[in-house]
């Protein structure tokens, strides 16, 4: 199995740009929303707000009566709809949200009047025109997108449906995705593992991140460094729009799973990235199913996760935004790297301040790095390091993802 290098660009790219977008859809219901992608608009089905109404506490007056004391005709509540009964000299006392009605055009607050006794209210000498009318239709008019294709459904989403009596509606139906790791000496963390063994962290990690980020995903189970089984227990695995492997792809003589796939039929986009920590990563699709084979240690697997396999998974569950955001920040304190390849800095992003993570002195092989930072710096490979007080780009592992891509290096 020859290997196709590419750099981190390319990398970013070439799988960004094989990602397709599911074309399942299904209809939820609106307390099953939350999480899901619109896959198609959402239009306005009622005006908001749906009538002229009172922004606050006051008194609803034609504004051509400033100046003069009229009398409270009516007091309208919110729900109240009163029919259009005032005489000269008169004005209504209405509460906030309340219908204005249809022969008053201003709301004066009550605490600006200048008199208010036994139903006679002294409005102030100048009345706006429509002052603290909320009109009808002036936030969303009937007719308007209300959201787009591919946003996804927030709490706020929900609100916004909800005022709008919209309680099912299309989405694209959640990927299904299958999570395996690979190698004989894992364990279960219910298992006992002697010395010479180490406990499966990878698949939790994998699986609790994904969940995180709003995907669910199936951990199937640990396979042996064994190409034949390998091989067969790929192919069950075809009927998952996405599967999501960690170890067994690197150099080494018992590493089977790049074959396993290429046995069955997938065509590999690349099979590592000239980027550290992180250079035994692979993708491809195998028929609908795309496929993303992580490097094996931890710290890798975490951060592969993140930088490379999160963005391709938004495209393909239909959100129309996928690449990183990045915030602009102020290196702390000097740490090194090597050139000719992009590095990959975890570190602690505070307050505009990034700290890289142990001056960036850990391995590859280590995961409680991974807990004590919360976020990522790219270094170009043509740099060895950075300086205190420089001016740095990082992504926030908790951050937002844009529509459009941005330059994570300057």
């Amino acid at each position: 199995m020859s290997k196709h290098y590419v750099d981190f660009n390319e990398a970013v790219e070439s799988a960004l740009d094989d990602a397709e977008v599911t074309q399942l859809k299904e209809i939820v219901a609106l307390e099953k929303a939350l999480g899901n992608v619109f896959s198609q608009d959402v239009v306005c089905k009622k005006n908001l707000p749906s009538f002229n109404n009172s922004a606050m506490d006051g008194f609803a007056v034609k504004a051509s009566d400033a100046g003069k004391t009229v009398k409270v005709k009516e007091i309208v509540y919110a729900g109240d709809v009163q029919a259009s009964t005032l005489e000269a000299g008169e004005c209504y006392k209405i509460m906030t949200g309340a219908q204005v009605p249809a022969d008053a055009d201003s709301i004066v607050p009550i605490e600006n009047v200048s008199a208010f006794e036994e139903g006679m209210v002294t409005l102030p000498e100048e009345i706006p025109q429509g002052y603290a009318v909320r009109l009808k239709g002036e936030e969303v008019e009937e007719g308007a997108v209300l959201f787009r294709k591919g946003e996804e459904i927030t709490a706020r989403t929900i609100a916004v449906l909800a005022s709008q009596g919209i309680v099912n509606m299309e989405v694209f139906k959640k990927l299904s995705i299958a999570v395996v790791s690979t190698g004989s000496e894992l364990k279960e963390p219910w298992e006992d593992a002697n010395e010479d063994e180490i406990y499966n962290c990878n698949s939790y990690a994998i699986i609790s991140t994904l969940k995180s980020k709003g995907f669910e995903a199936s951990y199937i189970k640990v396979i042996p460094d064994n190409l034949e089984e390998t091989t067969a227990f790929v192919s069950a695995l075809k009927s998952y729009d996405l599967i999501i492997t960690s170890g067994g792809i690197s150099m080494g003589d018992a590493d089977f799973v790049g074959q396993a796939f290429e046995a069955n039929g997938l065509q590999t986009l690349f099979d590592g990235v000239n980027i550290k920590p992180g250079r035994p990563l692979m993708m491809g699709r195998m028929a609908h199913t795309f496929v993303i084979c992580l490097p094996g240690n931890p710290l890798t697997t975490v951060m592969s996760l993140y930088l490379f396999a999160l963005p391709v998974i938004r495209k393909i569950q239909g959100f129309d935004t996928y690449f990183h955001d990045v915030e602009c920040a102020v290196n702390k304190a000097d740490f090194k790297t090597r050139s000719g390849r992009v590095n990959v800095v975890l570190g602690t992003l505070q307050r505009g301040v990034f700290s890289s993570t142990r001056g960036n002195r850990y391995g590859a092989g280590m995961i409680t790095v991974i807990e004590e930072s919360n976020a990522m710096l790219l270094t170009e490979a043509e740099t060895s390091g950075c300086q205190a007080e420089k001016e740095v780009r990082v992504i926030p592992l908790d951050g937002r993802y844009l529509k459009e891509e941005t330059d994570i290096f300057n």
